[in-house]
């Protein structure tokens, strides 16, 4: 006789894995809210935590709300971005050290899957990527497959003007 309980639909909320987009260890994945049309994304489910690369940060107070700009850099371009500050994250990186950092939410896209996320804002500039996707930001929406790289379409780098 088996001691595992009987499944029933109140104990599994997530949806299957066939209903997840399927994700490669690394991904575009473009930003929005933060006028960002690309950028590279490692996929990480061993972070809790999503981070942004982001350099030159002022944290400024505007209408009693705490807001910050920074610079986003690729290889390419450079973007300026504002956004508010929703949170503060004290934040274990890879070599061990303990950050404070602000948290923004911003709208993310991965091939069709359009979301809010969370991201905290830190100096990335030694790491291949300039955003590491993490667990929380995954959740519900994705499914990892480790041996594909960029498995979702690539965005366009501009959004194109609709034709008059």
């Amino acid at each position: 006789m088996s001691s595992a309980r009987p499944s029933s639909d109140k104990d599994n909320t997530d949806p299957p894995a066939s209903c997840l987009t399927v994700l490669g260890w690394r991904e575009w994945i473009a930003l929005p809210g933060l006028s960002i049309p690309r950028l590279r994304a490692k996929i990480d489910t061993g972070a809790k935590t999503s981070s942004l690369h982001a350099e030159a940060c002022e944290e400024f107070e505007q209408d009693g709300a705490e807001w910050v700009r920074f610079v986003v850099r690729t290889p390419h371009h450079c973007y300026r971005c504002t956004s508010e500050v929703i949170d503060r994250r004290m934040v274990k990186s890879s070599n061990g050290q303990t950050e404070d950092r602000p948290v923004i939410r911003v709208e993310g896209q991965l091939g069709s899957v359009r979301w809010h996320l969370d991201l905290t804002l830190t100096d990335r500039t030694p790491m291949r990527f300039p955003m590491l996707l993490g667990r929380r930001a995954m959740d519900h929406r994705f499914v990892i497959d480790p041996a594909r790289s960029y498995a979702q379409p690539k965005p366009p780098r501009r959004s194109r003007k609709p034709s008059a």
